[in-house]
């Protein structure tokens, strides 16, 4: 059999200018290591026309205590978050997302400007394409694109119509370091901490990692019992709810139903007895911890029932199998999903969040430190990237779920001038160097119910709500103009925030973080980009 071989815009990038690559962040950013082709599974739950709906119940007397034991199918009820941690200093602003002055994304950089980020003078926002008659912006999401953006061509490949219909996003202008896995970019414990969790997981990402990406988490953040859980198998995904012999030798049906008996004879023997130990507990003193170990014995055997009751047939929680995934009408084809690891990875980490058997998720891609060669190199690798978040996107808007979707980086580049006219290069600028003032992140939302609204009375006060922050003339992030411009930790505040308010809950950010950075009430209410989609709860 032949051996494939890798194009050389996904091979491992050599830098002169850069020590040999030794330790995991520099062989991931290079692309000598890929971000780990990470297999979550989630599954059942796709097979519902409403993904959050409960399977098979229990008898009617167990099911009224799952509550009682905190046992949810349905997760947190949360809006679903992913992020994409693409590791070594991508670009986002200008050639991909766009980013202006104090007026937003319409508030045009200059053209020296926009050519350190990317554009040659033909080809900068404002001016005509002659062939297409329009300028070189495009809103199709909501949040302003260049129109030959690498990561919105990505998308598009991916998405309906009717999803890109019910998408909007924000850019915040937000330096952070080079090359370095230092910056607390990571949001997800604070999405966590806003109540966000999975009925199997709470997060989990494709790094064995204390954020579970590339970067690290904020460490006031930090929870070491909510540390993200790292999968790269198949048969790791199958590994995380063990149902035993019992469903193999009885039945899925009977397996269940011996363990239900099981349940009921044992909470009346509890019943019965004392433990001896008839005092309170220290954390609850209303309750005995006579109580509080009956509990512990009745939930124990009432969890064991509804894991073989979801998760008797453990193929169901396999990605691959799902026909909305993977197939003649998936998000990806078989041989898409076959040929390359970073659809997989994505895939299982969309399946397994957007399921409600994860509360957040994020997903490392590597070798995104791609200046000093060709326009192409970085052209390809952000094509991918974008087709990988249009594949969440898409998926959420068959099962019918929202979702927040947020993209950075650990810094970013610039170019000099020099353009590629190369078929990928598509005759923009050469990336020359590592630059954190040219860096940028953002996010996208997708409602089921329509594209999420921004805040703000007027267009003038919506595009600032569109752009946290904004870029000066020459291209670089305005240091002032936001908490999050100079300070990866108000960043990742940032975001969080926002999560909130889609939720309606911005007014809880206060107690949830009482150390944050982003001041009064009035400065936060700057800080948010759109109206609730949901109400508290989906």
């Amino acid at each position: 059999m032949a051996r494939k071989t890798i194009p050389d815009y996904f091979g491992p990038l050599r830098h002169p200018d850069h020590p040999r690559p030794v330790t995991r962040r520099q062989l991931i950013s290079q692309g000598f290591m890929t971000g780990a082709a990470s297999v979550f599974g989630g599954g059942v739950l796709s097979l519902f026309a409403s993904p959050r709906q409960a399977h098979a119940a229990l008898a009617p007397d167990l099911e009224a205590l799952k509550t009682a034991c905190g046992i949810s199918v349905q997760g947190a009820g949360k809006i679903p978050f992913i992020c994409f941690d693409l590791a070594g200093g991508a670009n986002m602003a200008g050639s991909n997302v766009l980013t202006g002055g104090q007026g937003g994304q319409r508030d045009f950089l200059s053209t020296a400007g926009y050519s350190r980020l990317g554009l040659p003078g033909n080809m900068i926002p404002p001016v005509i394409d002659p062939t297409t008659g329009q300028d070189h912006v495009d809103d199709t999401l909501g949040l302003a694109f260049h129109s030959d953006s690498a990561f919105l061509r990505g998308i598009l490949d991916r998405i309906s119509a009717g999803t890109a219909a019910g998408i909007n996003g924000c850019v915040i202008p937000a330096r952070s370091e080079n090359d370095t896995g230092n910056n607390p970019h990571n949001p997800m414990y604070g999405i966590a901490r806003a109540g966000s969790f999975g009925s199997l997981l709470t997060l989990i990402g494709s790094q064995n990692s204390e954020s579970g990406g590339n970067s690290m988490a904020p460490l006031s953040l930090i929870r070491p019992d909510l540390r993200p859980t790292k999968i790269d198998r198949p048969s790791d995904v199958t590994g995380l709810v063990d149902t035993g012999q019992l469903v193999g030798l009885l039945g899925q049906d009977d397996a269940v139903a011996v363990m239900e008996s099981i349940q009921r004879l044992s909470s009346m023997k509890l019943d019965a007895v004392s433990t001896g130990l008839n005092f309170p507990d220290p954390e609850k003193p209303m309750i005995t911890r006579d109580a509080v170990v009956k509990d512990l014995v009745r939930c124990g055997y009432l969890k064991s029932a509804d894991i073989a009751d979801r998760f008797g047939d453990p193929s169901s929680l396999n990605p691959s199998l799902d026909p909305q995934i993977v197939g003649p009408s998936g998000v990806f084809s078989q041989a898409e999903y076959d040929g390359d690891g970073e659809f997989r990875k994505t895939a299982s980490v969309m399946k397994l969040v957007l399921n409600g058997y994860a509360g957040a998720g994020c997903v490392t891609m590597g070798g995104y430190d791609y200046h000093g060669g060709r326009r192409a190199v970085g052209e390809m690798r952000d094509f991918r990237a974008g087709r990988c978040m249009g594949a969440c996107l898409e998926y959420a808007a068959r099962v019918g779920m929202p979702l927040m979707l947020y993209v950075f980086s650990d810094g970013s580049l610039s170019s000099d001038g020099a353009i590629d006219n190369t078929i990928n290069g598509r005759g923009k600028g050469e990336w020359a160097s590592d630059n954190q003032a040219t860096a940028a992140s953002f996010f996208l939302v997708y409602s089921p119910s329509g594209r999420p609204q921004l805040m703000g009375g007027t267009p003038e006060q919506q595009a600032r709500r569109q752009q946290l922050g904004w870029f000066r003339p020459d291209g670089s992030v305005e240091t002032s103009s936001s908490p999050a411009a100079n300070n990866v930790n108000l960043l990742v505040e940032t975001v969080i925030l926002n999560y909130l308010a889609l939720h309606g809950q911005q007014g809880q950010f206060a107690s949830l973080f009482p150390g944050h950075g982003l001041g009064n009430t009035q400065l936060r209410d700057s800080l948010t980009a759109f109206a609730p989609i949901v109400n508290g709860t989906i």
